[in-house]
């Protein structure tokens, strides 16, 4: 019966000795944005408007945002001393260290979809970790809608028509 017993003791030591080792605290890697000297916070508007004046860069994206947005946005636009809102259409998850991000774009007729999401993720993770220093883990595209050149035109000159009656009904 002892035999058992040490052999038991035996195989139990075996098991523990093959076990990796474990500690109780967790080492991060190394981050630009925590040093011994302290750390750096980055708000979520920041990644938002690196993230949105790299997407103006890359050709074939026409504008930024859904269409209620981009709606909003021009009637802002023409509101003197107003400025342009450079990260509509970018939805940011920021952590410590990682973010993820969400385009949401219009793509002119005549480009590939895919050529340009693949550009769009490239130089937004380009811009993004140099200018913050976080990782980007993700850049999620939705394409909503394709502009097809002279479509646009015809719908300003028909809301300017618009805008003009409404001036005029309201002068009567």
């Amino acid at each position: 019966m002892t035999d058992n017993k040490t052999a038991s003791a035996k195989s139990d030591a075996t098991k523990t000795e093959n076990l990796p080792e474990t500690t109780t605290k967790e080492t991060l890697p190394p981050s630009p944005l925590h040093t011994d000297h302290g750390s750096t916070l980055i708000a979520e508007q920041v990644v938002q408007k690196i993230a949105g004046i790299a997407c103006r860069e890359v050709p074939g994206v026409h504008a930024m945002g859904s269409t209620g947005r981009r709606m909003l946005s021009s009637i802002t636009d023409r509101i003197p001393g107003s400025t342009t809102n450079v990260s509509n259409g970018v939805q940011v998850e920021k952590g410590e260290r990682q973010c993820a991000i969400d385009l949401s774009v219009v793509i002119e007729y005549g480009y590939s979809v895919v050529e340009v999401a693949n550009k769009l993720r490239e130089t937004i993770i380009d811009a993004v970790e140099y200018g913050t220093g976080l990782e980007v883990v993700e850049v999620n595209v939705q394409v909503t809608d394709v502009y097809i050149q002279g479509e646009d035109d015809h719908d300003d000159d028909q809301s300017d028509q618009v805008a003009g009656q409404r001036k005029n009904t309201e002068l009567s």
